[in-house]
């Protein structure tokens, strides 16, 4: 009865929860729309919240959103060869007012997809002008973003961007209630004119971003840290805040109105040496500071640790992601100090910054200390992870295991010992190492009892003559043992299982889903900001 009830609308209350449970799982809300026309009303703003998330998937969506243009805009494409009739006339929703992420280089590639699918050539004055269309058609519609992302990689980034920033300069109300802004510019030169300009207009008119992300490749720091500065103080409700790489002076967060808002930072690819005199001031100034997450960052010596340990207030580091190891003693101090909180750990694979011997020195005391780790991403492994997994068995949820091509040895010694010490579920596991098949069967012999939601396999090393899907199917598909798949059989990702249709047609007759390495994918840095948002 009451299932009735919420496909007929009855309660729909419940009926708007399933559907905001659902929000990330884009597959099923689509099949929401079938349902009846709430369920169609209901999910159709969710589907639209984020439309150029993967650009090259979601490019199509750029068509809907120009038939909203006035008539003589949508003539500018007869001059390109498009015939403008080709644009929806009549829409069922206002599509671009659902609009809630905005991420300049998503938009970026999807306009240059949906030029060249059109006309089947590059042509950067039509992809600007689609660029412009969009921006117009979401501010004309009155789209109101959650999530600004400024990602500015490239000079074609630069220029798209630069072109248009007067539509976002002129329009507030687009921006105005942000909750999360990255902003990733990487050309210096671009600091001196446009971008000064749009960053004092963010702290001008965005007062309530609960997230931001830095990160800037710029050797004069000057020419943006007051302006950086600016944003942060004139926010009210700053709760996270990203470094990545950026050589940022700390202080302004002493001397923000986040004092007693800001419980996350993240410090990821940082150097340390010249931020590492201010952690002690700027940590006993923040009341609430809850989390620190440091993601494969540099100069985490003992000035580092001394500084942390004289750090007044209290806080818990919840990550620790190693690059180098400088002072075995000193990491040591800061494991044993924090051993209650870390839940995420992980070693570099490139392994310039460390020997194995201070590796396994140091992972001995993680051993010794850490037992509530979900997050383990192994690097190079030895022996020691096998009991490091069981004594974490009632955490470890998530596992990354890579190891460098010349290390075939190693590569056979985990996969045949690995599967024992699995615990009954894993929500992610990456496995990505050459191996023959022959090992792989015995690792999914014995992890039989293991059910992994996302599982990826990569760098088979194929013997001719080999069935590799054979032993995959007879273990895993078989047995039901995965929900989301991904096998790349080499380097190549072009060469993966997601391209064989009849191959993932038939796991899907077994309720595993075959997905792009990409989709599937979580590195450090994502699951933390995740855990976070």
């Amino acid at each position: 009865m009451a299932c009735s009830k919420v496909f007929s609308g009855d309660l729909p209350e419940l009926t708007d929860e399933i559907m905001q449970y659902l929000r990330k799982d884009l597959s099923t809300l689509y099949s929401c729309i079938f349902v009846n026309r709430l369920w169609c009303r209901l999910a159709i703003p969710l589907l639209w919240e984020d439309p150029f998330l993967i650009p090259n998937q979601h490019y199509r969506c750029i068509g809907a959103y120009l038939s909203f243009l006035n008539e003589d805009s949508k003539a500018k494409f007869n001059e390109y060869g498009i015939d403008d009739k080709l644009l929806l006339s009549n829409t069922l929703f206002n599509y671009p007012s659902f609009i809630k992420y905005f991420d300049t280089y998503r938009v970026c590639r999807s306009a240059s997809k949906w030029v060249v699918t059109l006309i089947d050539e590059c042509n950067e004055k039509l992809e600007i002008l689609v660029y412009r269309y969009l921006i117009e058609v979401i501010i004309e519609n009155e789209g109101n973003l959650n999530s600004f992302e400024v990602v500015l990689p490239t000079d074609t980034d630069h220029k798209y961007f630069n072109d248009n920033m007067d539509l976002i300069l002129q329009n507030p109300n687009f921006t105005c209630n942000i909750s999360n802004l990255r902003l990733y510019i990487s050309d210096e030169s671009s600091f001196r004119n446009d971008i000064i300009k749009f960053f004092k207009f963010l702290y001008s008119n965005c007062n309530s971003i609960s997230s931001i992300f830095f990160k800037f490749f710029i050797h004069d720091r000057s020419l943006i840290e007051k302006d950086l500065s600016e944003i942060i103080i004139s926010q009210h409700n700053l709760k996270k805040i990203t470094y990545d790489f950026t050589f940022y002076n700390l202080l302004s967060l002493k001397d923000s109105n986040c004092s007693n808002t800001l419980n996350t930072i993240i410090f990821y690819n940082v150097d340390f040496k010249y931020i590492v005199n201010d952690l002690q001031e700027v940590f006993d100034q923040l009341n609430v500071l809850e989390s620190i997450h440091i993601i494969y960052c540099l100069s985490l010596n003992s000035d580092f640790v001394k500084q942390i340990i004289k750090v007044n207030k209290p806080f818990k580091l919840r990550s620790l992601f190693l690059e180098e190891i400088l002072h075995i003693e000193s990491l040591q101090l800061l494991i044993e100090m924090f051993s209650n909180y870390l839940e995420n750990i992980g070693f570099g694979l490139i392994s310039h910054g460390y020997n194995e011997q201070q590796k396994r020195q140091l992972f001995k005391l993680i051993m010794k200390y850490c037992t509530k780790i979900r997050y383990f991403n192994s690097g190079i492994p030895d022996d020691n992870i096998y009991q490091f997994i069981e004594n974490n068995q009632h955490f470890i949820n998530y596992i990354t295991i890579e190891i460098k091509k010349d290390y075939d040895t190693l590569s056979s010694n985990v996969l045949q010992n690995l599967g024992q010490v699995l615990p009954s579920k894993l929500e992610y596991l990456r496995l990505k190492f050459l191996f023959k098949t022959s090992d792989l069967e015995i690792f999914l012999k014995n992890s039989q009892n293991t059910f992994i939601k996302k599982l990826i396999i990569g760098n088979i090393m194929s013997i001719k003559g080999e069935n590799i899907l054979f032993y995959i199917k007879e273990y895993i598909m078989k047995k039901e043992r995965v929900k989301y798949l991904a096998i790349v059989f080499d380097d190549e990702l072009n060469n993966e299982i997601f391209h064989l249709k009849d191959e993932v047609n038939e796991f899907k007759l077994h309720n595993i889903i075959v997905k792009r390495f990409s989709d599937l994918y979580i590195d450090a840095y994502n699951f933390v900001n995740d855990l976070n948002k």
